[in-house]
Order: structure tokens, then C-alpha cells, then sequence
């Protein structure tokens, strides 16, 4: 048995006894105090069974009919819950003020076995009140936490009912009801407060305190994207959320469905046993490069696309670009594809006047090896003349194209990029002038 419905069920025993308690000794003294009293906890019984089966249906997984779970039993029982209230403190009201203005009378006794009942009464009240609530904040739990507030309002209740017998023992017969009253209030409030709350779940209200825990979580990840519409409800102490995302359009759908991880990772970690869906989309109003490389992706056989150029020809805009295609097309088969790209980035980017491509073959996966070159000390020497400093790591790999150099280069980091790319430009030129024999040289650039 869960722990939910351990204390639901717990919750019905204590009901069920301090039902017989109050309304027995309440009948016996003639106190209308102690009768509302029994009258509540009776509501309490009813509203502690419903709270047991609605636990009950809310514990079941989703299914074909009920997709999102079956949360929202608890807060169809805790609004149930909040109807009997109401009716039980106009109940209790109504008898009291009839008491009050003489409609009718009773002698209220006061033994002192009313007294024992009522401090018993009490330290139940008080005791069922933390553990309700406890198990309620573990398990998020709307319906344990409805029982928390009317054991609560109970403990209120008992407390005046104990305070007016003890003023009517001393001659003051008005004290009962006026007790009878102010319990009567008191469950009308708590009513209010609880079909209120269970309302707003029932409704999709979006749970404020829940959202914006959201949306920092998710904000916390740009510039890598852009929040576009959040939508959030709870049921059965879960929170879902329905999040759009904008992403560059250039990135591919790898890049997407890795955004989406992260905003789905960190929704989750600012609201755990959150059910969050994540839907992403292209940035439109990114620039024109962007835009342009979306649409040039987006081309079947287009496998890679860099180098793009914006220039300005008499105010009209023209981009060059280099695409990459499988190498085992015929030319006339590229030439296709390069005008399906042409025609594709003229559309999605009518700023565009004119596009320039250069085709490329994808070069495929090559056999290499790590060797120990005799030209790592002219490459370090070169490195150190442009930089002052020696690479920070350097390898050379044979591959069938010859041979390939690696090196790192530590700059410093407040260098712009453009600075920083043109250094390493320099340095590959100057090693491949003096040492012919390495066939490329790649240059990784670091803070």
C-alpha cells in the first residue's frame, strides 16, 4: 500500500471515531457545539473516503482514454469535499443563530467526561493535521493536502467548542452556539479557500509560482534559444508543460532535438516529475546568411554548405557559397542539384538576387596514422617566430592524401575571431611555403 493511501486510510478511521466521540457525548450534554462538531467530522468521513478512492484513480498510469494520467481524480474528490463543507456550515450556522435568538432552547451540560472527549478530540485533530500534511508536501498530493487544511480547521472548531462549554459551565448558555457559529465560519471558509484552489486546477489555470520557475530555467539557455510560447496546467501534483522553441533555421535537426533535450532537462531539474513537451522551430526573422543556409540544407543530396559570401553589387545583393555533394554523382547530376538550391535560396530569401555555388566532392572516411614526422621541429619553430610561443600540442597523421598536421595555438582570448583566423591562415601558409611535403596542416585556435 502507497504511503497516500496509508494516510487517507488513516484519515477514515480517525474520522469515523471522532464521529461517534462528538456525537455521542454532544447528544448527551444537548451541545450544538459538539453536535456541529460531529456534524463536520462527519463531512471529514466522507471526504476521507473520497480522498481514499480518488488516490486510488489517481495512481493508475495513463491509459488510451486518459492520456495525461488520471491526476485529476483527487481534485474532483477535494471539490466534492468542498460542496459538503459548504452545506455543513450553513447547517451549523443556521442552528446556531435559531439558539441564539431563543427560536429554540436546550440546557447544556457540561460533565466533565465532555471535557476529556473534547482533549482527546484535540490532540487527534492536531496529530492527523501533521501527518496529512506531511505526506501531502512528499507527494504533492491535492487531496491529502485538502485533508490537512480541514483537520486543521477542525483542530479551530474543536478548540472554540471546548472554550464555550467552559463558559457555559460557568453560567454563560450563549457561549455553545456562539462556538456553534465560529465553527460554522470556519468550515465555510476553508471551503472556499479548498473549491477555489481545486477550481483553477480543474480549469487549466496556469500555475503562476510553476511557470515562472519554467521560463527561468529556460531563459537560463540562451542566446542557444528563444522561448517562444509556454503553456502550463497541474493535475494530481504534476506540473505539464507545452513549450515552442525557436532555433537558428541553419541548424540541423540533430542540433534541434538537442535543444529540445536541454530545455526538456531543464524544466525537469527546476520542477521535478514535470511532463514536459518540447516542440521546436526555425528563427524566421534571422539574418540573411542564416536563412540562406537553411534553405540550401534543406536540398536533397546537400550534405555540407560553407563559405558563404554576401556582397553588395550595385544594391543588389549576390551570395557565393560551397556545397558538398556525394562525389559519385556525375557533373550533370550536380548541376541539377545546384540549381535546386539556387532556385530554393531565391525563395526563401527573395532579398537574394543572385546565387553563386562551387561543388565540391564529400570527402570520404580515409585510413590514417599517427607518426612522428622530422618536420615537428621546423613546424614548432615556425609557430614560435609568428606567436612567441610553441604550439600547445602538435601531431602529425599519414593519411593517403600524405601527410597532415594538427597543431593548437594558445592566443589571447580578447583577440577578435577575425584577428585570431587570419594568425592561423599565416601560420598554415608559412609551413606549407617551407615544408612542402606536409600536405595540409589544420590549426585549432584556443584562449
Amino acid at each position: 500500500m502507497s504511503p497516500q493511501r496509508r494516510s487517507a486510510l488513516v484519515s477514515v478511521a480517525a474520522a469515523a471515531v471522532l464521529v461517534v466521540l462528538k456525537l455521542s457525548v454532544g447528544l448527551a450534554t444537548n451541545s450544538l457545539g459538539l453536535v456541529s462538531e460531529a456534524a463536520h467530522s462527519g463531512t471529514d468521513l466522507v471526504a476521507a473516503l473520497l480522498t481514499y478512492f480518488a488516490i486510488r484513480v489517481a495512481s493508475r498510469p495513463a491509459d488510451g482514454q486518459h492520456q495525461f494520467g488520471h491526476g485529476k481524480a483527487e481534485h474532483l474528490s477535494a471539490l466534492a469535499e468542498g460542496g459538503f463543507l459548504s452545506l455543513v456550515s450553513i447547517f451549523i450556522s443556521f442552528r446556531a443563530i435559531e439558539r441564539l435568538f431563543g427560536v429554540t432552547n436546550g440546557e447544556v451540560k457540561t460533565p466533565w467526561y465532555a471535557f476529556a472527549v473534547l482533549g482527546i478530540v484535540l490532540l487527534v485533530d492536531i496529530s492527523r493535521t501533521v501527518i496529512s500534511w506531511r505526506t501531502s508536501q512528499r507527494y504533492q498530493s491535492a487531496a491529502l493536502a485538502s485533508n490537512a487544511l480541514h483537520f486543521a480547521s477542525d483542530f479551530l472548531g474543536s478548540a472554540a467548542v471546548l472554550v464555550g462549554l467552559v463558559f457555559a459551565h460557568y453560567g454563560y448558555p450563549h457561549a455553545d452556539p456562539i462556538a456553534a457559529l465560529f465553527v460554522g465560519a470556519l468550515v465555510l471558509l476553508a471551503a472556499a479557500r479548498l473549491m477555489k484552489g481545486n477550481v483553477d486546477v480543474l480549469m487549466d489555470r496556469a500555475p503562476a509560482e510553476a511557470e515562472a520557475a519554467a521560463v527561468a530555467a529556460i531563459n537560463r539557455l540562451m542566446p542557444e534559444v528563444e522561448l517562444r510560447r509556454l503553456r502550463m496546467r497541474q493535475a494530481g501534483g504534476r506540473q505539464f508543460a507545452d513549450v515552442v522553441i525557436g532555433v537558428p533555421p541553419g541548424a540541423a535537426v540533430g542540433q534541434g532535438h538537442a535543444a529540445a533535450d536541454a530545455v526538456e532537462a531543464a524544466v525537469e531539474s527546476a520542477l521535478p516529475n514535470a511532463d514536459v513537451v518540447v516542440h521546436v522551430e526555425p528563427i524566421e526573422n534571422a539574418d540573411l546568411r542564416e536563412r540562406a543556409h537553411a534553405a540550401a540544407v534543406g536540398v536533397p543530396s546537400v550534405r555540407e554548405v560553407h563559405n558563404l559570401a554576401l556582397v553588395d553589387v550595385g544594391g543588389r545583393k549576390e551570395l557565393s557559397l560551397h556545397v558538398k555533394l556525394p562525389g559519385d554523382l556525375s557533373l550533370e547530376e550536380a548541376h541539377e542539384i545546384a540549381e535546386q538550391l539556387e532556385s530554393a535560396i531565391c525563395a526563401a530569401v527573395p532579398e537574394i538576387a543572385g546565387v553563386q555555388t562551387h561543388l565540391e566532392p564529400l570527402a570520404e572516411t580515409q585510413e590514417a596514422r599517427e607518426v612522428h614526422a622530422a618536420d615537428e621541429a621546423a613546424v614548432r619553430r615556425i609557430v614560435k617566430e609568428a606567436t612567441g610561443a610553441e604550439p600547445r600540442s602538435l601531431r602529425f597523421l599519414r593519411t593517403d592524401g600524405g601527410l597532415v598536421a594538427f597543431l593548437t595555438l594558445g592566443l589571447d582570448g580578447t583577440s577578435r575571431l577575425d584577428d585570431a583566423h587570419a594568425r592561423a591562415s599565416e601560420i598554415e601558409e608559412h609551413i606549407r611555403r617551407e615544408r612542402p611535403e606536409i600536405a595540409d596542416v589544420i590549426v585549432h585556435t584556443e584562449p
